[in-house]
């Protein structure tokens, strides 16, 4: 299927102003200022307690912020019920009623919306060829596969046809495989309905990276970071960030001119603006470690080996720093305790902190 329902592109998008909330005097949302653009996927990233997930049930009226406020287009929507600011929502456990069949879960939301009845067949009928479950509609819950029943949580949400879609860790409660085929799907969905805002709470960073425009990168009930998947990996900013999305060594250095050093060994890395005799962070991507001889050379011992199919994660003890490097087709796995050198380009290292800007 192509195209979809049309929409009013003018009720899409979302924006956080100073918005905080406190439960019992305890601030778990702290002055979040954020805008996810009309049409845009936003991925809240973060661990537990980060935030993230209090943040998006400010946006569906859950939860009442102690300051700020939230906009949804233009609308000020901080006063408003849940059920008038034209949200859907899809949550982790699927929130299905097990008494009725798909196509009645799927019609709940418009009844609620009190759309003519002679509207619901095919406006259900659409929501479910959307997802994918177009077949069940007169199926129960408990006749469906995990992921069939997410489907058709999708499938609800979509039907009321939102100019704004939440999702609260959606694909967590599904198995590896069934969550990448879902991952394929919320895909597909969104490149079907470009003008649907999508705000996605997640703790997993494949996710984020897979779905997202742009992640906001969320730590201990605050905004640490936002940027484009592709940003946030190649030139993180923070060591929070280079830390949770994706995998990261994070080395202490010391600045100098054009270069670094960790421990007594000069490595060759671009500093920008960095004072030089500060202490800043080194990053560098596992993947982008080789084993061998090359420029920034390290050597160290084996620490651990793990076998990844593809790849092997070699642990490499450096001057009692732990540098782990992704190595593929490795014929000889080296054994523990064995010296190996490993090395980095200049252009893959990233210099955190110390004031670092430029490069």
């Amino acid at each position: 299927m192509s195209g979809g329902p049309a929409r009013d592109a003018s009720r899409g998008g979302i924006r956080f102003d100073g918005v905080t909330v406190a439960y019992h005097g305890t601030v778990v949302l702290d002055s979040l200022d954020l805008t996810v653009e009309p049409g845009e996927v936003m991925a809240l990233l973060g661990p537990s307690g980060s935030g993230k997930t209090t943040a998006l049930r400010a946006v569906a009226g859950f939860v009442q912020p102690a300051a700020g406020r939230v906009f949804i287009g233009d609308r000020d929507v901080t006063p408003l019920p849940p059920h008038r600011r034209g949200i859907g929502m899809v949550v982790q456990q699927y929130a299905l009623f097990p008494h009725l069949r798909v196509e009645d879960n799927v019609a709940f939301g418009l009844r609620a919306q009190k759309v003519p009845r002679g509207e619901m067949p095919a406006r259900v009928a659409e929501a479910l060829a959307m997802t994918g479950m177009d077949g069940y509609a007169k199926r129960y819950p408990r006749e469906l596969s995990g992921g069939q029943q997410q489907r058709v949580a999708i499938a609800r949400a979509l039907a009321i046809r939102p100019g704004v879609l939440l999702l609260d860790e959606p694909l967590s409660a599904l198995d590896a495989q069934l969550r990448s085929g879902m991952l394929a799907e919320l895909a597909r969905l969104h490149r079907e309905l470009p003008d649907v805002t999508i705000l996605y709470v997640t703790h997993d960073q494949i996710e984020a990276l897979t779905l997202a425009d742009r992640i906001a990168v969320m730590d201990r009930a605050r905004l640490q970071d936002c940027g484009t998947p592709q940003d946030l990996y190649r030139r993180p900013r923070t060591e929070f960030t280079a830390s949770f999305v994706g995998n990261a060594n994070l080395l202490p250095v010391r600045v100098g001119a054009g270069s670094v050093l960790f421990g007594q060994t000069e490595l060759s890395v671009a500093t920008g603006r960095a004072a030089q005799g500060a202490m800043a962070t080194l990053c560098v991507r596992p993947h982008l470690v080789g084993l061998g001889a090359g420029p920034n050379a390290l050597r160290g011992r084996i620490a651990e080996v793990q076998w990844r199919g593809a790849t092997h994660r070699l642990y490499v003890d450096v001057g009692g720093h732990q540098v782990k490097a992704d190595v593929r087709e490795l014929r000889t796995t080296p054994a523990l305790g064995d010296e190996v050198t490993v090395h980095f380009a200049r252009e893959d290292a990233v210099l955190l902190g110390a004031g670092v800007s430029g490069g």
